[in-house]
């Protein structure tokens, strides 16, 4: 057989994913992969089963069906804070993900530098390394998850093309303030670099906290790619839609690279799902209520039984500090991964070890998440206490 690629050595496939195969193989909760255990909108599933008999089932203009892009530039143009044009600065594509890979693929060359954060989604590496690109990494430094901003200074200094934000922030839950927003802005446009936001989360967002834009700081919008996703919003990571807004000119070079990516996102889930993005405010409230409520749940069930985690400021994710359980005897030598694989044949839940998402040598964090109905994280709640007991 001929040689591999040497792109496809330098990273493993997604340690997420494979949490969430080996969480089906025992039938453990799954508080790994980041997905809802409850239904969507039913006004989005009504039109969706309209939308199954009336259409449309054909490609869709390959950057997005017009109607689901104005609704876009409407959304998000009050989020941003600017009047958004639905034809010129929006590309729709097959999830958040693939508007990442766009993102980097359209600004990067091969042997260009790209700033990330640390601990950082998984995919951000992997983009990079697709991209032909090298990370720079800056740590968020736990359990406050701060950074340096001189560190990224030194990135740009390096010649970094540009910074990847994750606001709020997978897996750490760190909301990035106003202040520490001008200040990577400001240095992206000292060094005429580039911000690509991930902004998935941004409807979950805890009190007193508050989700600014990166696009809507002053000067900004013309050096902001902003990627997002109606997956968490919406409850539908299984549709795939996600979108990437920013200048014209850099949407007319992301368009082509989705255009040889993926053609195009479901069409019929598009039209679906142009309902949701209609929504009114009330909606975003609900949802922000829904999950705050979830988030007591699963924090109070986590200080009962004695377990040590932050206090996510968004996002729908806890990371979980489990030094005290490799400190046991039976855990000695174990990995953050061997610890997550015992939990999930011993214990009945699974998590994501945190060394897939740090740079730097971390092992003793987990990540869970509470997407899950209160019947849901009460069971886990029961589980994990088994786990606890043995700090006793």
């Amino acid at each position: 057989m001929p040689k591999l690629s040497d792109r496809v050595g330098t990273f493993t496939d997604s340690v997420i994913r494979r949490m969430t195969r080996i969480s089906d193989e025992y039938g453990a909760i799954n508080l790994s992969q980041g997905f809802p255990d409850f239904d969507p909108p039913k006004e989005i599933l009504d039109t969706l089963a309209k939308v199954a008999y009336e259409g449309p089932h054909q490609y869709s203009v390959t950057y997005g069906a017009e109607n689901f892009r104005e609704a876009l530039a409407k959304k998000q143009g009050r989020a941003i804070g600017r009047t958004i044009d639905p034809d010129k600065e929006i590309v729709v594509t097959c999830g958040g993900t693939e508007s990442m890979m766009c993102a980097v693929m359209t600004i990067c060359n091969p042997g260009d530098k790209i700033i990330v954060f640390s601990p950082f989604y998984e995919n951000y590496g992997a983009d990079a390394i697709l991209s032909g690109a090298e990370p720079i990494y800056v740590p968020l430094v736990p359990p406050e998850y701060n950074f340096d901003l001189s560190l990224i200074e030194d990135g740009f200094r390096q010649g970094a093309k540009g910074i990847i934000v994750c606001n709020p922030s997978n897996p750490c839950g760190k909301v990035f303030t106003r202040e520490e927003l001008m200040g990577i802005g400001q240095l992206a446009l000292q060094y005429d670099a580039f911000v690509i936001t991930d902004e998935v989360y941004e409807h979950m967002v805890y009190a007193p906290n508050h989700h600014v834009c990166m696009a809507s700081l002053p000067g900004m919008y013309e050096h902001t790619i902003t990627c997002n996703s109606l997956s968490k919003t919406y409850s539908i990571t299984g549709w795939r839609l996600g979108y990437l807004i920013g200048p014209e000119e850099v949407v007319e070079g992301a368009k082509k690279v989705h255009d040889f990516l993926t053609v195009g996102a479901p069409a019929p889930l598009q039209e679906a799902a142009v309902v949701g993005l209609n929504f009114p405010q009330s909606y975003y409230d609900g949802l922000l209520d829904l999950y705050t409520r979830k988030r007591s749940r699963f924090l109070d069930g986590l200080d009962k039984i004695g377990l040590k985690h932050n206090i996510p400021e968004g996002t729908y994710f806890v990371m979980v500090d489990i030094q005290d359980f490799l400190n046991l005897p039976q855990f000695a030598g174990y990995s953050d991964l061997e610890f997550c694989e015992w939990m999930i044949r011993e214990i009945g839940v699974a998590a994501v070890p945190g060394s897939s998402f740090f740079r730097e040598p971390v092992n003793n964090l987990i990540r869970l998440h509470f997407a899950r109905s209160e019947e849901t994280i009460d069971e886990a709640i029961r589980r994990l206490s088994r786990m606890a007991e043995l700090l006793k």
